[in-house]
């Protein structure tokens, strides 16, 4: 499995959108995605953490490389404060 960790920080009352675009992703179906989880940080309630996990990381990099992804991506960075700090890497351990 691979997939990618973001920290990212919204824009004040942004969040309800935020949540509506991600449950739409879900629907959409993307080949390869395993599953989304989205933290909110105690320490700040704009910032967000975004866990996403796919079968592999061929799959992962289509889907970042798709034009509709790229569209999805727009629509949330148009919510969010500045460019997400994005991590991705190998999943080595999961117990789910």
């Amino acid at each position: 499995m691979y997939g990618t960790i973001a920290r990212m920080k919204a824009k004040p009352g942004s969040e309800a959108r935020l949540r509506e675009m991600m449950a739409e992703f879900e629907k959409v179906k993307v080949p390869g995605a395993r599953g989304t989880i989205v933290y909110r940080s105690d320490r700040d309630p704009n910032e967000f953490f975004l866990a996403v996990v796919f079968d592999s990381k061929e799959t992962y990099r289509a889907n970042a490389a798709s034009p509709d992804q790229n569209e999805r991506y727009r629509g949330y960075r148009d919510l969010l404060t500045a460019d997400p700090e994005w991590h991705d890497g190998e999943i080595v351990y999961s117990s789910f």
